[in-house]
């Protein structure tokens, strides 16, 4: 099987080009091959590889430059996708895109289902909300996977935001009042693998395409995960900056937050039996991965 994926560079897509391997000859594509703005590349280069699946968790994700780049934002998120799922419409291939908690407003006081209504607060939700619709008229075979406060050990997220200001300051004010469950992109990854490999056996394929919620379990504020990150001295090395809790409000972006960004992932158990851990475990883990080890 040829696997097209797109956002080789991202924090997912780089995780993805490992766990998809075993499904196939993954080709990765990056802004050099497939530029996702431009809608006649995208078209041209799904010709000229003729995949058999395409992964597509690439995205504009500066959600406070969204405000000022819609445009841009809209082609990466929302054109593009679209355009992706008509080629695989069109070639009679099943299509897997990557979306975000930021399509909800956050209002609800429990984790949201893939049957809540969306209602994104700015442009960057929108344009994420309009590319998982594009997706869903296309009439292709589709899994849309809604994940939420990724990071990894690459790029750039909060963890490693905070394990370099932990270096460089004594004092951190961190927003308290906004809640999730961060998530590892590896664990992202190789959940997705797997979910696409039992998806991809599965008879009734299409009967079970649609939405789906993929983040580890649990409930934290960027408070609580800050203060989890510099509980591992080792990963900060070995200076720990005291953490000061803020409301949101003292800390004004150009695009508003969604409070609640906990997302209830009960389906993708109960249908694929795929279910990601706690995210306390899920840091633990990446944290061990990024330790020096030990030459005794």
């Amino acid at each position: 099987m040829r696997i097209l994926l797109t956002g080789v560079n991202g924090q997912v897509g780089w995780e993805l080009q490992r766990t998809l391997a075993p499904l196939g000859e993954v080709i990765a594509a990056d802004r050099g091959l497939l530029d996702l703005a431009d809608t006649a590349s995208i078209r041209r280069t799904v010709a000229a590889i003729a995949p058999d699946l395409i992964v597509n968790p690439a995205a504009y994700t500066a959600v406070d430059k969204a405000e000022s780049e819609p445009g841009l934002a809209y082609a990466v998120n929302a054109d593009a996708p679209g355009e992706l799922a008509q080629a695989a419409a069109a070639r009679g291939i099943p299509l897997v895109h990557f979306s975000t908690d930021y399509v909800f407003d956050g209002r609800q006081p429990v984790a949201y289902t893939e049957a809540d209504a969306p209602n994104p607060l700015g442009v960057y939700g929108a344009s994420k909300l309009a590319g998982e619709q594009a997706v869903q008229r296309s009439g292709s075979t589709h899994l849309i996977l809604r994940t939420s406060w990724v990071y990894g050990l690459r790029g750039r997220n909060f963890l490693l935001t905070m394990q370099r200001l932990a270096r460089e300051r004594d004092i951190l004010t961190v927003v308290d009042d906004q809640f999730g469950a961060p998530t590892w992109s590896r664990l992202v990854a190789e959940a997705s693998a797997l979910t696409i490999a039992r998806w991809l056996d599965r008879p009734d394929r299409a009967a079970v395409s649609g939405i789906y919620h993929l983040s580890c379990g649990g409930r934290t504020s960027w408070h609580g995960f800050a203060a989890a990150i510099l509980a591992q001295p080792a990963a900060t090395d070995g200076k720990l900056a005291r953490l000061t809790a803020i409301p949101g409000c003292d800390y004004p972006t150009p695009a508003a937050r969604p409070l609640n960004s906990q997302l209830d992932c009960g389906k993708l158990a109960a249908v694929f039996g795929v279910r990601l851990p706690a995210w306390e475990s899920a840091l633990a883990l990446c944290l061990e991965r990024n330790l020096p080890q030990s030459t005794t």
